[in-house]
């Protein structure tokens, strides 16, 4: 059995000519990680107060699902985190393998990631800054249909069948220009996805059973903030039912999202997706949605529309969105704070939501099935509290809505079926100048 090993980098004090098995042999670059094929068990130490500009890491080594995992993380008693400044380097070609579900969606092209973990599994990343930031000389520039896709942490499942084990931990990611119109691409502050292997028959579908994704900051990205699960497969959960054997063969398992803070996103906040049983809770999305409008986002050709919601999951099975909370989601044809979108089974309880310009929570469509959104509280979200959009089923019950007077609870031109029990709705006046917010009343439904 192979003795790990542990390497260390230091911007501040080390040598590409060293060693880097201890502080005083640091190597100076990443890229001398790049170049080595890391074992089970071994880890890398990046000094803090490093600053690695113009670098990435690129990994493509897998720890032992015996608990050998590889450890990416920083050292030493004093300094900031080190930080990782790609600034548009390292650049990898993503192709899904096939479309989208989404004609319109684009599934192919460059992206430039600060770290990629491409087939890597067993693996904790942990106590570590990262940008991937370009200067841009007008809003042309930025919103430029082409733009090239980037983004703070991407992972690949491909050629390896299923991934286990992938654990971010404590990273605040900023400053990712990404491109404002491409959802699937590995784009913005985390970003994973399932590419359509070589040989399917040999490896097996590409999936991933446990990402847990904690403690992260993620701040002013384009587009999403943290996003888990976009898979090849996606034709395999097209129907409004979806059983957990589809999951067990084709989907996500173990997925957990917690404790993480999203802030100036450009699209989306945090999204699990193609995932069974997968857990979102403790998460905190602020003024989200940000590039979901007519100044950033003006050509989007055949992309579709503006649409963004804040903390939801996509073509789940049974997914639990609990004790997050979500504030100021900007205007767009979503702009909420919650949506259950194209899954079964989605359970929201315990979120809290505020001021979200499209309002706190939809069920969408007619593949949203077997939604329930209890004990929750909602405080002067606007547009329409609810938005049913044409949703057979939902089931609200035992929440409290304060309801700013002349916001309707349900949004206009939705006709979707709720069952609405026991729930508090408080028309408040708040928000209105000539009252300063006095005067409440109450009904139930």
């Amino acid at each position: 059995m192979k003795k790990s090993t542990t390497y260390f980098v230091s911007s501040l004090n080390g040598n590409d000519e060293n060693d880097g098995l201890s502080e005083s042999t640091a190597f100076k670059s990443l890229n001398k990680i790049n170049e080595i094929e890391l074992a089970p068990g071994d880890k890398v130490f990046l000094l803090k107060g490093s600053v690695f500009e113009n670098e990435f890491l690129h990994l493509k080594n897998c720890g032992d699902i015996n608990g050998d995992m590889i450890e990416i993380t920083s050292y030493g008693d004093n300094g900031d985190l080190p930080i990782i400044n790609t600034n548009g380097k390292g650049v990898w070609y993503q192709d899904y393998g096939n479309e989208l579900d989404f004609g319109g969606h684009v599934y192919k092209g460059n992206v430039s990631s600060a770290i990629l973990l491409y087939d890597v599994e067993n693996i904790l990343i942990k106590d570590i800054e990262i940008t991937n930031k370009e200067k841009f000389k007008d809003m042309e520039s930025y919103c430029a249909a082409d733009k090239m896709d980037r983004t703070g942490v991407a992972a690949v499942a491909k050629n390896r069948g299923t991934l286990h084990s992938i654990t971010l931990d404590n990273l605040f990611i900023h400053d990712i220009n990404g491109n404002v119109y491409n959802k699937h691409m590995n784009n913005g502050g985390i970003y994973m996805t399932c590419f359509k292997p070589d040989d399917e028959k040999k490896t097996g579908v590409a999936r991933y059973d446990g990402v847990t994704v904690e403690n992260c900051f993620v701040k002013n990205v384009s587009r999403w903030g943290i996003a888990v699960g976009y898979s090849y497969r996606h034709k395999d959960f097209a129907t409004k039912e979806l059983s957990e054997e589809t999951f067990k063969k084709y989907g996500n398992e173990n997925i957990t999202l917690k404790n993480n803070y999203v802030k100036f996103a450009g699209g989306d906040a945090i999204t699990p997706m193609y995932a069974l049983n997968p857990l979102v809770e403790h998460n905190v999305a602020d003024s989200c949605a940000t590039e979901m409008n007519d100044r950033y986002y003006k050509y989007p050709k055949k992309r579709a529309g503006k649409v963004a919601a804040a903390i939801w999951p996509w073509k789940c099975k049974n997914a639990l969105l609990r004790y997050n909370d979500v504030v100021d989601t900007k205007l767009n044809q979503d702009g909420m704070a919650y949506d259950a979108d194209s899954g079964d089974g989605t359970k929201y309880e315990y979120n809290y939501s505020r001021l979200n310009e499209g309002g706190c929570m939809m069920f969408c469509l007619q593949e949203a099935v077997h939604n329930t959104f209890e004990n929750n509280l909602s405080f002067d979200d606007l547009s329409g509290t609810m938005t049913p959009a044409s949703n057979p089923d939902a089931y609200v019950a035992n929440n409290t809505f304060y309801v700013r007077e002349g916001v309707p609870f349900v949004r206009k031109r939705m006709h979707g079926k709720m069952t609405l029990k026991n729930n508090k709705i408080i028309k408040t006046t708040i928000g209105n100048k000539e009252t300063k917010g006095e005067g409440y009343f109450l009904f139930s439904t």
